[in-house]
């Protein structure tokens, strides 16, 4: 009977979703890399934690990407990228956009979801140059690299053209600048192509007029939070 009898908890495990046991090692390892980095960005955050408390908001200073933020991951977790790559696939996508390669972590769940759908291209977007030679260099060692166009600089200006009938778009680059990639890109989303934008729950202050945006169906997205690492913004192009 439902509900009475005592089972197990079930413990899954988000890689069993990969097809290919190389991706799985080396996400394992990026995954590992950032995830010892917790306790040093908690660290770096505490001067703002009453900011945090209060308003959700935390400020980001471009002027730090160069510094603090130089080797730092600040990545989607586990099961945001086992959630990206089963969109992905079920949206057979074949184009997709990140914001904010970093050192590759999510544009390898991607680009996973591409190769199994039959191929296609992962274009992602970097402004730190070291992040984005180190990343290219994970691309290689996962065996994807064939997959992913990586583009160094602003990103408004690296996607200000291209692609086009994109099929999903991951958006996890700084907060300050989400709103204006998403508009961007919104006029070559296809319909029922989805945007997955990270970190909105946790810090609602800073996404205050991105939420705004993407809830008003006047912008041509039907959108709601999901919950996954406290809050991500699951978006589905009208």
């Amino acid at each position: 009977m439902l509900g009475l009898q005592m089972t197990t908890p079930i413990r899954d495990d988000p890689f069993a979703v990969l097809e290919d046991a190389r991706i799985a090692t080396v996400l394992r390892r990026l995954h590992g890399e950032a995830n010892r980095q917790h306790l040093s960005i908690i660290r770096h955050f505490l001067p703002h934690v009453l900011s945090y408390v209060r308003r959700r908001f935390i400020p980001f200073a471009e002027s730090e990407m160069a510094g603090f933020y130089a080797d730092k991951y600040i990545a989607i977790i586990e099961a945001q990228g086992a959630f990206a790559y089963l969109t992905a696939r079920a949206l057979r996508a074949r184009t997709v956009v990140e914001f904010g390669t970093s050192f590759g972590l999510s544009t390898l769940w991607l680009a996973a979801a591409v190769r199994a759908n039959g191929g296609g291209r992962v274009v992602t977007t970097e402004i730190v140059r070291d992040k984005a030679r180190i990343a290219r260099r994970n691309f290689e060692e996962a065996g994807l690299a064939d997959l992913i166009d990586v583009r160094e600089g602003d990103v408004l200006e690296s996607l200000a053209t291209d692609p086009t009938d994109i099929d999903f778009v991951l958006n996890d680059g700084f907060p300050m600048r989400a709103l204006d990639v998403v508009k961007l890109l919104t006029p070559r989303i296809r319909p029922g192509g989805v945007v997955l934008t990270d970190d909105v729950g946790g810090l609602r202050g800073n996404f205050k007029d991105y939420l705004a945006y993407m809830r008003d169906r006047a912008n041509g997205f039907d959108s709601m939070l999901i919950p996954l690492k406290g809050g991500t913004e699951y978006s589905v192009r009208r």
